[in-house]
């Protein structure tokens, strides 16, 4: 995995190529960090719609997104 820092420097890059391989590549970064901590809420005892609060988005969204994926 590469390192975020890295990646951040990477989307400045005046080539788009290179920038956009690091704009995906923060994306992936960004939903596997999410992921984590939505689980990690979830075995905490947050709701959905605690977690949908602090997200941004509504309990739907991230009930769908990530109600089905428990371990």
């Amino acid at each position: 995995m590469e390192d975020a820092q890295d990646l951040a420097t990477r989307v400045a890059s005046e080539d788009p190529s290179e920038g956009l391989r690091a704009v995906a590549a923060l994306r992936a970064l960004l939903e596997r960090v999410e992921r984590i901590q939505v689980q990690s809420a979830r075995d905490r005892g947050l709701s959905w719609q605690d977690i949908a609060y602090e997200l941004g988005v509504s309990k739907q969204a991230v009930h769908q997104k990530y109600g089905r994926r428990r371990r």
